[in-house]
């Protein structure tokens, strides 16, 4: 019997000193001699190959809302509405200029809407009203769409997505005097903001989805 608790007893020992060393080791493992060089790795996880260079999130600020708008006539229609309200559908600014995209309202009676009040309440129709008025500004300025496109005023490429967007800063009719004046006439809003600024800001979106409709109506 007492050579059983002596047996018990030494085994207890030497468990408690092995424990002692193993916790009260303070040698560490020197990871940088470790290396993958020349070693095959399968992963398991595929690589995103269908995401194009630079439409990843970085920490600079893209000019469109989504970094997979790109130029595309989402991705212009977007922009513009951030620049004028920061894509706010129910702000009216200073000047009484309303919505997403900042109509004014001889605007808005240019393409069917008479009523302010029910246009700020309605998304849906300040989207359409948004196309309609592009359309008409696109036929109205057709000629000089043809006529400009490609070449440079004041060192900025004169494109048809800056010349829709211009228009719809200062009007159609603006956008001709800068254009047929080589950039003298440049029209400046209340703001400040002038035609060119558009022209560089916007340029370069696909518009071909914008058919010119002299008749536009958004009702």
């Amino acid at each position: 019997m007492r050579k059983s608790i002596a047996s018990y007893l030494t085994l207890t020992v030497t468990i408690c000193i092995l424990l002692f060393v193993l916790f009260s080791s303070k040698e560490t493992v020197d990871l940088s001699k470790y290396s993958t060089n020349g070693l095959t790795l399968n992963y398991t996880v595929k690589p995103d190959a269908g995401i194009k260079d630079g439409a990843l999130a970085s920490n600079e600020v893209k000019k469109t809302f989504s970094p997979f708008l790109e130029k595309s006539f989402v991705g212009f229609k977007e922009a513009l509405a951030f620049k004028e309200s920061r894509g706010n559908y129910f702000t009216v600014n200073a000047l009484g200029y309303l919505g997403k995209y900042q109509f004014g309202t001889e605007t808005l009676k240019l393409i069917g809407i008479h009523n302010p009040t029910l246009f700020l309440k309605s998304p849906k129709l300040q989207e359409k009203a948004f196309i309609a008025n592009t359309e008409r500004n696109k036929w109205i300025l057709r000629r000089d769409i043809k006529n400009f496109v490609g070449k440079t005023i004041n060192g900025i490429l004169i494109t048809e997505s800056g010349i829709l967007a211009a228009a719809h800063l200062a009007g159609a009719g603006s956008v001709k005097n800068y254009l047929r004046s080589y950039g003298i006439d440049n029209f400046e809003d209340s703001f400040g903001t002038n035609i060119e600024y558009y022209m560089k800001r916007f340029s370069g979106y696909d518009t071909s989805s914008i058919k010119a409709n002299k008749k536009a109506k958004a009702i």
